[in-house]
């Protein structure tokens, strides 16, 4: 199994004068001299540089304590994830699996050697405990490809040791300005490497490529929004395929953000063609929820069983709980993991990369945001009104029930709209994206209470069919119905409060 190590470090620029002295940094008793290592790394990416374009590294190295299969993942500036495999003589598929997503048919090519001396050292406080490790790099890049050349440079590396205090890099870097020594401007040596090696044609291509202009019109906005989806779903597939906590139900919700946006910028973007994505949007948010419901149902029954004095539990439940938490978990994550290397699903992306690189746009897009996005999105919150007052309306029961359901499900589009609407609308947009969230927690809980009493039925049909009592059943299945009641009760009052503050 590949094991994961998080790393934050920092890199500097160095004109060879070697490593200032750093035992003046607060904290560091003494700097300990590990030696020089040589490492050998060969970097794999596709022709077109997908990975590094999401910068994302993946390499075979030798030398040093750690030689193997690496791939490193951005977590945050300066913070990335890097998943190791032992050395072989091809890509591991369990990291050509974490990649997917990015390289998907494209082949995975040996692009850049770097070969490093690497001269190290431990900074470690009083206790001898280490606090970080600092090196001296002389690089050598080399560009695999065709058209590539070489480079060479130097620079200083400063890791932060396993559960450290990411402040004290603050202290080394304030060491290492005082001496001269800045951040380098560059955010990997694979970075630097690809950027001045590469072929002059590339070279000139990459200089007269702008960095996306701020957004001006209806459809700049609507498109910052969607990209951001998308960009959401690719950085969280690895995430997915590791079983990352919260992972899939974060991805779930990027791919409903993106239907939600599809539906309600219609008069943005070409529903002829987003409608057909939004369908498939539908089937990846119905694959990634196969799981999510019952860990949500599962977490409720526990949370509202703990709550009952033991002389109200009868029967084995708490067991009979744990059986039917776990009685998909296995073949639905082998499921998911099929899905997500489906051809399906990479089409999916292929067609998401498509409508971003070239928009659908209609008429409206050119127009002003605060009109066209202000017009989207009261026409959602009417629609969120109308459903609100028929359930307020209805009487108790499985009408309601269901037009609670409908109005959750409006008010979740309404806050992605007002989501999208809020770089243009500024502060209406924002407070009706807080409200919509509030409404949907509120509505989502009475849901949540629907389904609850769902499954307690059927847990308590199994059990009394096995032989077992069935009242604590009946005890919970009434506390969801109060639950469910307090929420109708309170939804008047807070829908009034809703309409008091206004819309967009």
């Amino acid at each position: 199994m590949a094991d994961t190590k998080r790393e934050i470090e920092r890199k500097y620029e160095s004109d060879e004068s070697g490593l200032p002295d750093l035992t003046g940094v607060a904290g560091v008793k003494a700097v300990i001299d590990k030696g020089v290592v040589s490492l050998d790394a060969v970097y794999y990416d596709t022709a077109d540089e997908r990975l590094a374009a999401a910068s994302t590294t993946l390499r075979r190295r030798t030398g040093g304590s750690d030689a193997g299969w690496h791939l490193k993942v951005p977590v945050a500036p300066g913070v990335r994830d890097e998943i190791r495999e032992p050395l072989s003589d091809t890509v591991p598929d369990s990291l050509a699996a974490l990649v997917r997503s990015r390289v998907r048919d494209a082949e995975l090519l040996p692009v850049v050697r770097l070969r490093s001396d690497r001269d190290l050292r431990h900074l470690v406080d009083a206790d001898g405990a280490l606090l970080a490790e600092v090196s001296v790099d002389a690089v050598h890049a080399e560009r695999l490809t065709e058209g590539g050349g070489t480079v060479q440079w130097t620079e200083i590396e400063v890791e932060l040791a396993d559960d450290g205090d990411p402040v004290f890099l603050d202290k080394v870097e304030k060491r290492l300005g005082k001496a001269g020594v800045r951040p380098s401007s560059s955010a990997s040596k694979l970075a630097r490497a690809l950027a001045e090696t590469a072929p002059k044609k590339r070279r000139k291509a990459n200089a007269k490529r702008e960095e996306p202009a701020d957004p001006v019109t209806a459809g700049d906005h609507v498109l910052v929004y969607v990209r951001a989806q998308r960009d959401a779903i690719l950085e969280l597939d690895p995430a997915v395929r590791q079983d990352t906590y919260d992972s899939v139900h974060r991805m779930r919700v990027a791919t409903r953000r993106l239907r939600s946006t599809f539906r309600s910028y219609g008069k943005v973007l070409d529903r002829t063609v987003t409608d057909p994505i939004g369908e498939e949007l539908k089937w990846l948010a119905g694959e990634l929820g196969v799981d999510r419901d019952r860990e949500v149902m599962t977490e409720r029954l526990t949370t509202v069983l703990d709550e009952l004095p033991g002389t109200l539990i009868s029967g084995p439940i708490r067991t009979r709980l744990d059986t039917w938490a776990g009685a998909r978990r296995g073949g639905s994550r082998s499921r998911l993991i099929g899905v997500l290397d489906s051809k399906r699903y990479l089409a999916l992306l292929d067609t998401l990369d498509a409508v971003i690189a070239e928009p659908p746009l209609l008429k409206d897009a050119a127009g002003a945001p605060d009109k066209v996005i202000g017009k989207a999105v009261r026409k959602d919150f009417e629609k969120v009104s109308a459903l609100v007052e028929e359930a307020i309306g209805a009487p108790p029961g499985a009408d309601r029930d269901l037009a609670l359901h409908e109005a959750r499900k409006k008010a979740k589009r309404t806050r992605y709209a007002a989501e999208a609407a809020t770089p243009a609308l500024g502060t209406p947009a924002r407070a009706l994206a807080k409200s919509m969230k509030s409404l949907t927690s509120l509505l989502g809980e009475h849901q949540d209470s629907v389904m609850v009493r769902e499954t307690l039925r059927e847990l308590s049909e199994v059990a009394h069919a096995a032989g077992e009592s069935s009242f604590t059943y009946g005890v919970l299945y009434g506390r969801e119905e109060q639950r469910a009641a307090g929420v109708e009760a309170a939804l008047p009052g807070a829908w009034e409060e809703i309409v008091a503050e206004g819309s967009v």
